[in-house]
């Protein structure tokens, strides 16, 4: 009887922890002072990323007047999903020159592709965070439609 107790008891409290237990590294997210998060996440998509490539591109369409000349900046990331379900192997980040209104980020499920944007300001901080640190991808989506995305580092101590 008492074996019994004592394994309903573990049974309990295993579930009791699986229903409260937030997203996979929620500890590297910012405080929630605007309180969108939510409730757990609907969608989660965490990826370590493990390579990433640089394009600069230079485009002028002929056929229009004034004929502008536009100098695209992007980054591609790749990488590995680690939480259960997750897909995401791609990111594409895109920097906008004059930040005034950034859109939103965006996961498209049949090319497996994260789209982020950032100002323009941020790229410096993005290719040292690739060059030096163990860098992760993060998407998630709340009931409320609040999405978050962002790229972070797992704690590290200072050298």
């Amino acid at each position: 009887m008492k074996s019994l107790m004592i394994s309903a008891a573990l049974a309990l409290a295993l579930l009791a922890g699986s229903a409260v237990a937030g997203p996979m590294h929620e500890q590297y997210l910012p405080p929630d002072d605007q309180s969108l998060r939510e409730g757990t996440p609907e969608q989660q998509q965490l990826m370590l990323i493990t390579e990433y490539s640089v394009v600069v591109g230079n485009q002028r369409p002929s056929n229009q007047q004034p004929i502008p000349v536009t100098a695209p900046l992007s980054i591609s990331l790749r990488g590995k999903p680690l939480n259960k379900g997750a897909t995401l192997s791609e990111v594409q980040i895109h920097f906008d020159g004059e930040s005034k209104s950034l859109k939103r980020p965006s996961f498209d499920a049949a090319s497996r592709t994260l789209t982020l944007y950032y100002p323009q300001s941020h790229y410096r901080t993005l290719v040292d965070l690739l060059r030096n640190e163990k860098v992760y991808c993060q998407f998630l989506v709340y009931a409320n439609g609040h999405v978050w995305a962002d790229l972070h580092t797992a704690g590290a101590k200072p050298r």
